[in-house]
């Protein structure tokens, strides 16, 4: 029988997911809000062979499409990479872990409710920036911590604590999407004995491919070298693919279960390319790089010349145009002031042609999320209440 675990539980009762761990069946660790009914997830668990009912875990992830996905670990195998993680993240030195995310998302389960479970470090639960009181003064009195954060939440982080500093965080990990390079120095104002971590992956690796510290390269898609074990590939289309020891061995998505073979190149979902060291640079994900009057666009690249000018929150989501074509529309958050729109504006003149601007720039009060922390490009799509800031007139 596979037991479920839901996050409202697990926040009542932390000791829920050790006696699961150890248990001998499988469990699976829901998040409170995923949008999806039970009934669809007993269905995709009971498609489970015989052999994934014992000695492995289930997590839901929404995926980069929005269409739910069961993930399928085994325990040995996370262990193993939570052991990695801790020696090339350097956390020795770290006592405790602060959650300012979803437990259930991956990239928190394993780098801080794992690790901790592993290394036997405390763990400290959080309404993270839905009570950023009670998150700044657990930071405040944290000694040797670290925390682990999604690229969003910094200029949420640089608002709510404008002034502060929390000197005990000597560890600060992103992953989840696109790293802030360019917010760095307000993390580092923020967190002044942090040393800080960009970590790349996807739920299905479990979740962790490569690591760099934010000091080794100047920009955000710069994610460094692979994992002890863990094989990176591109192919003809610069579709990157892995191949991991530590990696789900299976997934269940519309209602079907699919073997991930050790052997077998599995695609992240991302387009990359090697550099000269044997570390790896984005060029976007697939689903983001297009052509519009025949003419390539990343919105990879689009988004590192929105945040040169911007600290607020950004994302991009795809629209055809009036003639049929494929194009793209910014949306900020909050709303900017005029100098700073003509800013935004003035650096896609300068760096980029037509072609590549947007059809339009809208603003929100804050962007909509997905419950693992990243912007939610299908809900900012569809949201009512945006301003229209600027549009092309051609």
């Amino acid at each position: 029988m596979i037991t479920l675990l839901s996050e409202p539980d697990v926040q009542s009762d932390i000791g829920l997911l050790r006696q699961a761990w150890e248990g001998r069946d499988t469990f699976a660790f829901l998040p409170a809000k995923s949008g999806v009914d039970r009934q669809w997830i007993e269905q995709g668990l009971a498609s489970l062979p015989e052999e994934l009912r014992t000695g492995h875990y289930v997590l839901l992830t929404s995926g980069t499409t929005g269409a739910p996905k069961l993930i399928i670990g085994r325990r040995e195998r996370s262990e193993r990479l939570a052991a990695v993680l801790h020696q090339l993240q350097e956390s020795e030195p770290v006592e405790e872990t602060i959650l300012a995310l979803p437990l259930p998302y991956s990239y928190a389960f394993v780098n801080q409710w794992l690790w901790s479970y592993c290394h036997r470090r405390a763990l400290r639960l959080t309404s993270g920036l839905s009570d950023p009181a009670e998150l700044g003064e657990v930071l405040q009195q944290s000694r040797n911590g670290m925390i682990c954060l999604v690229g969003v939440q910094v200029p949420l982080l640089a608002s709510y604590f404008s002034g502060r500093a929390f000197p005990g965080i000597i560890r600060v990990h992103f992953a989840g999407g696109r790293f802030p390079q360019e917010q760095v120095p307000a993390v580092q104002t923020l967190f002044p004995n942090a040393t800080i971590f960009n970590n790349y992956g996807c739920a299905e690796a479990l979740p962790r491919l490569t690591l760099r510290k934010a000091s080794d390269a100047p920009t955000a898609p710069e994610i460094g070298r692979p994992l002890p074990g863990i094989e990176l590939s591109a192919n003809d289309a610069n579709e990157l693919l892995f191949r991991s020891p530590y990696r789900a061995v299976g997934i269940v998505e519309a209602g079907q279960f699919n073997r991930l073979e050790d052997e077998t190149w599995f695609k992240s979902g991302d387009l990359a390319e090697p550099t000269e060291h044997g570390a790896w640079r984005l060029l976007g994900r697939a689903s983001e790089v297009f052509k519009r009057h025949g003419e390539k666009i990343s919105l990879a690249t689009l988004m590192h010349t929105v945040t040169g000018t911007w600290n607020g929150q950004a994302v991009f989501y795809r629209e055809r145009d009036p003639g049929g074509e494929e194009g793209h529309v910014l949306v900020l958050a909050p709303e900017p002031a005029a100098d700073q729109l003509r800013e935004i504006l003035l650096a896609f003149r300068q760096r980029h042609g037509r072609a590549q601007w947007p059809l339009r720039i809208e603003s929100v009060a804050a962007l909509p999320l997905l419950p693992n922390g990243k912007p939610d490009v299908q809900q900012a799509a569809k949201m009512k209440n945006k301003n229209l800031l600027w549009h092309q007139r051609i």
